[in-house]
């Protein structure tokens, strides 16, 4: 199959063309469409006006792999990885999509990328994944596949950084396999700045008998980005999902579209959704949670709170319930609102400044979701990376340079 050109008019007439009819991607392609304004997963995200642009994809070429402590893909490639026991990475080719699927772009990621960066893990190991982009103004598609044997427990930690990649458009995205009785704690970080690159990343995660896995993502910035997500849970499965937002900016569309798929029965999600919104930025909630007729004795929750910091940002929160047999528990709720003023005129007559008051209730929302991290190193990048977005620096820096902000934390 010749490769791709990535722009929606040119993209229709090559996939009119390729012949090989038994590709399960171009298949599930073809039945589901391109996305355009009619599709329900980006509804509130302008994926037209991205697929419209006419994109040149790099394609890095393969490098020497260098030997470090944790695994960096740069522009799609890896660059540099761990050797220990108990864990192989390399270039694979027979990743088999998840034909059930509901986002498009997941199965066009699979067709622009016939190889995939393939990790396999047979015993508990912890990894951390670096992402680097380096190239202006194009497509980097790239996609990895992780597997935890059954009776594993592994904890990823996956954080992104951009390189000059300014104007780029990165489609990516997992599928992970996790064997009976697997355990996986997955972390993400990503901050994306307005004038770097936009990110879709498309998942799925297919959780055989008596697996977990843990989901945390921090998505920060003034960059635009979604995360779209399929968890299909067998018997005795279990997830629970946090995703943490602060977005700002003037055109800012930033969140989380997802499906968890109940399948076998006993099985369990939580999914918890925080979101901070400033200036003009849209918040995206979109998350269904779907009980089979075969998923009896289910119990799944889900909720969304989303704080806005003033009148122009703008919050989309759709948590939905989808289910097919009376024997089960299952909730969901949404609140969108201001900062609670109870509590602001109870810091100021503590003698807190009102921005500082602010700033402190923000913190206190924001940090029940980073300082449930494990990874002690990953946890303390995630409260650098939000102080950032957030302050414009750390609390730390911010000492440095604000007598009242000084004042402010030294007598906590």
């Amino acid at each position: 199959m010749k490769p791709l050109t990535f722009e929606k008019r040119r993209l229709e007439e090559a996939l009119s063309s390729i012949t090989n009819e038994d590709l399960l991607a171009l298949q599930c392609l073809k039945r589901v469409g391109l996305p355009n304004k009619k599709n329900e997963e980006y509804r509130y995200f302008d994926i037209v006006s991205l697929l419209q642009r006419p994109w040149t994809r790099f394609i890095a070429n393969k490098e020497t792999i260098t030997q470090s402590e944790h695994l960096v893909i740069t522009d799609g490639v890896i660059t540099a990885m761990p050797r220990f026991a108990g864990v192989t990475i390399a270039y694979a080719q027979d990743i088999v999509p998840d034909a059930n699927h509901f986002d498009p772009l997941y199965y066009m990621g699979h067709l622009l990328n016939p190889e995939i960066i393939s990790i396999r893990c047979d015993k508990n190991v912890a990894l951390h994944i670096e992402h680097r982009f380096t190239k202006k103004e194009r497509l980097l598609s790239y996609r990895t596949a992780l597997f935890v044997q059954e009776n594993v427990d592994v904890t990823v930690t996956e954080t992104f950084f951009a390189l000059e990649a300014e104007g780029s458009f990165v489609l990516s995205g997992s599928d992970i396999f996790l064997a009976r009785n697997a355990s996986l704690e997955l972390v993400k970080s990503q901050t994306l700045h307005e004038n770097g690159y936009v990110s879709l990343f498309s998942h799925c995660y297919n959780l055989e008998e008596d697996a977990s896995l843990t989901l945390r993502t921090f998505d920060f910035g003034d960059g635009s980005g979604l995360q779209l997500f399929q968890a299909n849970l067998q018997k005795d499965a279990n997830i629970n999902a946090e995703h943490l937002l602060f977005a700002k900016g003037e055109h800012t569309q930033r969140g989380t579209v997802s499906k968890i798929m109940h399948v076998g029965a006993s099985t369990g999600s939580t999914q918890k959704a925080k979101t901070i919104l400033q200036d003009h930025a849209r918040g995206i909630f979109d998350a269904l949670i779907k009980i089979e007729p075969t998923g009896k004795q289910t119990v799944a929750h889900q909720n969304s709170q989303a704080i806005l910091l003033n009148d122009g940002a703008y919050m989309v929160s759709k948590p939905q319930l989808e289910i097919y047999i009376d024997d089960v528990e299952a909730s969901h709720g949404s609140t969108i609102g201001e900062l609670d003023e109870a509590q602001l005129f109870y810091l100021q007559s503590r003698g807190i400044a009102h921005q500082e008051a602010k700033k402190m209730l923000i913190m206190a929302f924001a940090n029940e979701m980073i300082d449930a991290v494990v990874d002690t190193t990953m946890r303390e990048e995630i409260h650098v990376a939000f102080e950032r977005a957030y302050y414009g620096a750390t609390i730390l820096e911010c000492i440095d340079t604000c007598e009242n902000c000084a004042h402010t934390v030294l007598n906590e």
